[in-house]
């Protein structure tokens, strides 16, 4: 593998690297925008039925003098709580209800109908969202999550497709297509004047974000040498943590979501204009025998880390001599089903999808159960992040000290146990189980930040974004079907924290099952693969044997 060595040779850690991760990480920020955009575009404000006594002023004027309370008391019914039904209005005002000895105990013996003419919304907390524009309430109510699963729908196809054409396009060439993709549908989808298309287009939305999250953590990984990686990959993790702060502040501000869709996906214009300036991964183009704009790539990185005169002493001829057996090993063409098919990627690629499947299924379904704390929408957003702060910085500890394999176990077990330990808290120690809710919810955004790094390392150049793809697929698989696993509450309030600590666990115990692969250099081919493994069974017949003779 010598890559690495040609990597520090023009610098593995320097100038480029910084501008590299500040170029790439600001667009996560507004990628986790487009991600938790629906909380609030999609948010469903009180409501009720439209009623002429209340919204006619013609009505309105034969109503005496009757106060906006007791019109409303004999226009709509009681709903849930005593507070006035949201779907449901009386056909005709119910004057005796104002009578003193009357109540509206028996009101369901009225006549009540549909809301026929609409719905009245409050428009205290948000001016309009996509729920207020096409009223997708009472019976309509079952297209908003419906518009979420599409967007979900969207990463899921998107991480596929991206993650396929990154290995045989470039990295580079998927990441500017994605920013435009993103800049476009998201800026359409702000003026669309129908549902369904406001679906599709948030679809193509998501479709691009995949493209953009992939893309964007591979240059950083194949342009960073191995003792920086953890750190870059750290600084992409944080990326999102600072995106949850930014998503509630911007919202906060923004209350129209036709003008926040629209201030989350502008920017993705400026970033595909500065993509321009990124260079293509030159791992990538070494690999797959594109040597001579491999060159270029790196004399250019030399010149930016200043180290100009390094860079000028490499030749096609060295680099064809340094990547010798990697250009060899890119003769056999890798696909998918080789991912499957070889013994020791096989076991990487279904472990890995399971711990990304662990995340996003665990993730999601705490991350709906936190409106149960009862702070503002806006708040919570936040929280998020700022939960999501210190853990994933704790995360570049462990990586150090502890390696890739135990991280990854340690944090997804540790979410597990505590979910679990839920399960035996007593519901009036809110205080125990909220904190037992945040220390589990910050352990799972370390985990991120482990499966990023790991899942990158432990698959070849040739293949990595397509795995890559694969746990993606894994991870929004998980978002989709996490919060359905809420509907077991109906048995049982602790059925779904059984079922999320459960397989937070048992993937963590199964990434025990990885090779570490702390300070190993990037493979490169499946032959990098195998190396890999013959040196790990060298070592350890090595060390049996120094302890046979030792005994002796």
């Amino acid at each position: 593998m010598a890559f690495p060595e040609l990597l520090d040779r023009v610098g593995g850690l320097g100038r480029f690297q910084v501008l590299q991760v500040v170029a790439l990480v600001t667009p996560i920020l507004w990628v986790t925008s487009q991600n938790m955009l629906e909380n609030f575009s999609a948010a469903v404000p009180r409501h009720r039925c439209w009623v002429p006594l209340l919204d006619n002023s013609t009505a309105q004027a034969s109503a005496g003098n009757l106060g906006p309370d007791a019109l409303l008391a004999i226009s709509i019914p009681p709903g849930p709580a005593e507070q006035p039904h949201q779907c449901r209005r009386f056909r005709q005002p119910q004057w005796q209800l104002m009578e003193p000895n009357t109540t509206a105990t028996n009101w369901s013996d009225a006549d009540t109908e549909p809301c026929e003419d609409g719905w009245v919304y409050d428009h205290s907390t948000f001016l309009s969202t996509i729920v207020t524009t096409w009223d997708l309430v009472c019976d309509s109510q079952a297209l908003k999550p419906m518009a979420q699963s599409i967007y979900l729908a969207g990463i899921l196809i998107g991480a596929a497709v991206c993650g396929h054409a990154s290995d045989r396009l470039g990295r580079r060439r998927v990441l500017t297509w994605s920013y435009l993709q993103v800049a476009v549908c998201g800026t359409t989808a702000a003026f669309i004047p129908i549902f369904p298309l406001y679906c599709l287009f948030r679809f193509l939305v998501a479709f691009a974000v995949a493209g953009v999250m992939m893309n964007s953590a591979s240059l950083m990984m194949e342009w960073t040498s191995a003792r920086a990686r953890p750190l870059m990959m750290t600084l992409n993790a944080l990326g999102f943590s600072f995106g949850h702060v930014l998503t509630g502040s911007v919202a906060y501000g923004v209350r129209n979501w036709r003008m926040l869709q629209l201030v989350v996906s502008a920017p993705f214009f400026l970033y595909f204009v500065h993509s321009w300036w990124l260079p293509e991964s030159a791992r990538w183009l070494l690999t797959v025998g594109k040597v001579d704009q491999g060159l270029k790539e790196l004399q250019r990185v030399a010149a930016i880390n200043r180290k100009k005169a390094e860079g000028d002493t490499l030749t096609v001829e060295v680099l064809r001599s340094a990547m010798q057996e990697e250009l060899s090993g890119n003769q056999t063409r890798a696909s998918l089903g080789t991912l499957l098919h070889t013994p020791g990627l096989r076991l990487r690629t279904f472990i890995s999808m399971l711990c990304w499947f662990s995340f996003g299924f665990t993730f999601y379904g705490l991350a709906l159960n936190l409106q149960a704390l009862g702070s503002n929408i806006f708040l919570l957003q936040m929280l998020v992040g700022v939960v999501d702060l210190p853990m994933k910085i704790g995360s570049l500890l462990l990586l150090k000290c502890l390696g890739r394999r135990l991280c990854q176990a340690s944090s997804l077990v540790l979410p597990g146990f505590c979910i679990l330990a839920n399960i035996l808290v007593p519901r009036e120690m809110e205080a125990l189980g909220s904190s037992l809710a945040v220390l589990g919810l910050g352990s799972l955004g370390a985990a991120f930040t482990c499966a990023t790094i790991f899942s990158s390392e432990l698959f070849p150049t040739v293949l990595r974004m397509t795995a890559v793809g694969l746990c993606q697929i894994a991870t929004r698989g998980g978002a989709i079907l996490g919060p359905l696993v809420l509907l077991l509450s109906g048995y049982g309030f602790w059925l779904p924290l059984l079922v999320f600590g459960v397989v937070s666990v048992l993937s963590g115990l199964a990434a025990l099952l990885l090779p570490e692969t702390k300070n190993l250099p990037l493979p490169d081919t499946i032959q990098d693969i195998q190396k890999q493994s013959v040196k790990k069974v060298t070592h350890d017949t090595a060390s049996q044997c120094i302890l046979m003779s030792t005994r002796l």
